[in-house]
């Protein structure tokens, strides 16, 4: 009897136990749903929208030309002497580069400078004969067949006296041929013939070439659709291209290092290649440490453009949806928004915003994976790092 009143007593407690902690569970799943419903506010840092105007720069691949491009070619023919230069140095103006054999041009200049001493003799004995026959033929002592033969004698020895001295000449421009010196200052090729090769002008008359590259030329293509955007956008006032078109160019290696002077443009092609449908542009600039070299790949940044009343965000605040590419923006009641945007150039370390945003509004910059559209939050500022 008293064990039985005892099972019953522990029966009723574990009933009462177990109806206590089923009102505690029930408690606390109410209290979590409450909380859940409720989130804490998270704290993010925003930025806030302020238009400004920012340069606008063009970046573009480039390759680099000699401004002045010589091939030295033979103008005569001989045997190679010498070759006087240092292959692949720079070389100045009048400098020797090669030296022909000047014998055979000696020999003919020695020749024809013998018939033009034959043709002055011969000139002056005519002349003579004239001269004693003029006063014969107004004394009657000579007939005037006399005088005409005398006289047509005197201007054919003229004639053959002209005609000597312009052999000279030709064989003294043929012997200076022979000595062949560099018309300008620049870095020169390889020599294409060696000492003994006979060198003949004509086609197979190079010899070398000589590269100007300083100044250098650094060509550059620019693609259509890229002309048309920036006519939509200068139409729209979001672009201004500098006056006149003065855009200055700096030219980056590719290890990263800039060229220490800019330069200009000085030539766009007024058609657009078919085949690449692309605008040819050459810029030219000062290279004075001959740190660019023609056929070296560089980038090409066109400096000069600037857009008013810009909006940037910084890189990592852009994100990429389904729909595109968005920001989070915290309204007026610190409510989060997801705002689509259209992105444009890279500035800095940031996106220009063609359009999504306006001036006043708040960017949240950092703390983006800790939030939801129409999430609570605290925003403090964000400090942009340092450059």
């Amino acid at each position: 009897m008293i064990t039985d009143m005892r099972l019953s007593v522990n029966r009723t407690e574990f009933r009462i136990y177990l109806l206590i902690a089923f009102l505690l569970f029930v408690l606390i799943s109410c209290e979590r749903q409450k909380n859940s419903a409720q989130p804490l506010p998270v704290t993010v840092t925003t930025q806030k929208i302020i238009p400004k105007t920012i340069p606008n720069d063009f970046e573009y691949v480039g390759v680099a030309e000699s401004s002045h491009l010589v091939q030295i070619r033979a103008r005569v023919e001989g045997y190679l002497d010498k070759i006087a230069y240092q292959e692949g140095e720079m070389v100045e103006v009048d400098e020797l580069l090669f030296q022909l054999d000047p014998r055979p041009f000696v020999a003919s200049l020695d020749e024809a400078k013998g018939v033009l001493a034959k043709q002055i003799a011969l000139h002056w004995d005519a002349k003579q004969s004239l001269d004693r026959f003029k006063p014969l033929y107004e004394k009657n002592a000579a007939s005037k067949r006399d005088l005409d033969n005398a006289t047509s004698r005197e201007m054919s020895t003229s004639a053959e006296v002209l005609s000597a001295q312009a052999q000279v000449a030709q064989a003294e421009l043929n012997l200076s041929f022979t000595t062949i010196k560099s018309p300008i200052k620049g870095m020169s090729n390889r020599s294409i013939y060696r000492v003994g090769d006979l060198i003949t002008p004509g086609p197979n008359g190079l010899l070398t070439s000589l590269y100007v590259i300083d100044p250098i030329w650094v060509n550059f293509s620019v693609a259509e659709s890229d002309i048309l955007q920036s006519r939509t956008d200068t139409h729209l006032g979001s672009l201004v291209f500098p006056e006149n078109m003065n855009f200055d160019i700096e030219v980056i290696l590719s290890d990263g290092t800039r060229l220490p002077s800019q330069g200009v443009v000085n030539f766009a092609d007024p058609a657009l290649q078919q085949s690449t449908g692309t605008m040819n542009i050459r810029a030219i600039l000062p290279n004075p440490l001959n740190l660019l070299r023609p056929g070296q790949f560089v980038r090409v940044v066109v400096k000069g453009a600037i857009r008013p009343n810009a909006i940037t965000v910084p890189q990592k605040a852009l994100m990429q949806g389904q729909q595109g590419m968005f920001v989070y923006v915290v309204n007026s009641e610190g409510i989060v928004e997801q705002r689509l945007v259209t992105a444009g150039n890279w500035y800095k370390n940031s996106w220009v915003i063609k359009s999504g945003l306006k001036a006043g509004e708040e960017v949240v910059i950092d703390g983006i994976n800790k939030i939801q559209p129409g999430a609570k939050v605290i925003t403090k500022a964000y400090i942009e790092p340092a450059q």
